[in-house]
């Protein structure tokens, strides 16, 4: 955010015109933040019982979560370091989600009460530099509204679905917003981490501007109807040669961001695509190309689909006015908000007692 009151005097008007629509004025929020310095990763931990015949209780998976936690904290600062040169940076945990608990091999959703000799245990956890979150809460404030919760966009993109609890879904999300492109990996239902980079929507823009000889905003406007089939045959090809190059850098940029998740297992061959950006044809084109996935293990031969809105799990739209893949990462985060109205398990209020000590 380079603009914090441009920022709160879109928001106003934004929430503004959606209070009229509904006749509710809303009282809090739930941001959502993606770019390159925002770390989302999995660590898994093994521990060894020293007494495998009791059964696990509470002050015991609280333990095992809290070395989880610094475990995985202190890896994210060691890499954030070694990414920006800097010797130390101040990040915060924005948000947490037990992935996988087992017991002696076995899959469980709650440990407690169980006996065995090792456990394991897999958390996704999603970092943000301080200077970041603290514009996002000056935001808020500003707009007089209780910030719910600071969330990765791309976190709450991969749980819009509802696949929290379908072990055999495996997919790659990847959101392409106006700066930064998202992605996301989901194994076995648990969602492995998630990458970003900062090509996006307006680098496509720039270049059709540049290319084409025009304003930003008129490019915009042409970048819009190329992506919806409305220009001429012609003008079509200019604007599709245009952006050929940046198709291609923005795929490289997909294959460095995967490249750490087909180490040691094959990628899914689902790829889910949503944001402004993803409407661009020569985008869906790149992802089905020979031209990358050389250094890449899929299981199978790529393939694409878009999230719709109607695909967002307990969000239904009575305006019909959410129709485009853009409108799919604020529904996300809408989404993400239900799971602070509903009931609480006793995993995720151990791993919520985590994160609120390490935030603290």
């Amino acid at each position: 955010v380079s603009d914090i009151e441009g920022v709160v005097r879109s928001c106003e008007k934004a929430i503004n015109k959606a209070a009229e629509m509904c006749g509710e004025s809303p009282n809090q929020v739930i941001l959502g933040i993606a770019g390159e310095l925002v770390k989302g990763k999995t660590t898994t931990v093994h521990y060894e019982r020293l007494k495998p015949k009791s059964k696990i209780d509470l002050p015991e998976l609280k333990n095992i979560i809290q070395k989880v936690q610094w475990k995985a904290f202190d890896k994210v600062r060691k890499q954030l370091s070694w990414e920006t040169g800097l010797p130390e940076i101040d990040v915060r945990l924005i948000n947490a989600a037990i992935v996988d608990v087992r017991i002696d091999g076995y899959r469980v959703t709650n440990p407690v009460g169980f006996q065995g000799k090792d456990i394991t245990i897999s958390v996704f956890n999603a970092y943000a530099p301080l200077i970041h979150l603290g514009a996002l809460q000056t935001i808020a404030s500003e707009l007089g509204l209780d910030l719910l919760s600071i969330a990765a966009e791309p976190y709450a993109v991969a749980r819009c679905l509802g696949i929290e609890d379908k072990v055999e879904f495996s997919a790659i999300f990847i959101d392409i917003g106006g700066g930064t492109t998202d992605v996301a990996v989901v194994r076995n239902g648990g969602l492995e981490g998630t990458r970003m980079f900062a090509l996006g929507g307006k680098a496509f823009t720039k270049r059709i501007a540049d290319q084409l000889s025009m304003n930003f905003e008129q490019a915009e406007k042409v970048k819009i109807q190329y992506s919806k089939n409305q220009l001429s045959p012609d003008y079509t090809k200019k604007v599709k040669d245009a952006l050929e190059t940046d198709c291609r850098v923005w795929l490289s940029g997909v294959e460095l961001a995967l490249e750490e998740y087909s180490e040691d297992d094959l990628l899914p061959s689902k790829i889910l695509l949503c944001g402004g950006g993803s409407a661009l044809p020569g985008i869906r084109t790149a992802l089905l190309s020979n031209a990358w996935g050389e250094n890449l293990a899929f299981a199978r031969n790529p393939k694409i689909k878009f999230i719709r809105p109607p695909d967002v799990k307990n969000i239904t739209d009575e305006t019909g006015k959410l129709t485009s893949t853009q409108d799919v990462t604020p529904m996300a985060l809408a989404n993400l908000a239900l799971d602070f109205t509903g009931n609480e398990d006793i995993l995720g209020g151990v791993l919520r007692r985590a994160v609120k000590l390490m935030q603290s």
